[in-house]
């Protein structure tokens, strides 16, 4: 008998979690220049790449705020949180991440009381 080959997908070759050929597919079907453009097999590998780098990246800085407020599980709050105290994710992200509140702040004439 044959033996069956296990199906190598384009996120294993890459060693990625992020599903390279569904974001391959989507750059295909949502670029301006036709319904079925041309993309490069590269740049899908590199989208995959950088967005998991920046979900670990956030997901960990996360991770790290909710330990150090003994909270275990991760909320809109810890990504704000996450977010705001890291000065290259702030600029990165300008957003309002929703039901993230504030960042806590007290002015300095107050404090010398």
């Amino acid at each position: 008998m044959a033996e069956r080959r296990r199906r190598v997908t384009k996120s294993m070759r890459a060693n990625l979690i992020f599903p390279v050929a569904r974001f391959h597919r989507k750059l295909q079907t949502q670029n301006t220049n036709g319904p079925r453009a041309w993309v490069g097999a590269t740049a899908s590998v590199h989208m995959a790449a950088v967005l998991e780098y920046l979900t670990s990246e956030v997901l960990e800085l996360a991770g790290t705020a909710c330990h150090d407020l003994k909270v275990q599980t991760i909320k809109p709050r810890h990504l704000a949180l996450a977010v705001r105290d890291d000065e290259e994710l702030d600029q990165l992200v300008n957003a309002i991440i929703p039901g993230g509140g504030v960042i806590p702040y007290v002015h300095e004439f107050i404090m010398k009381k």
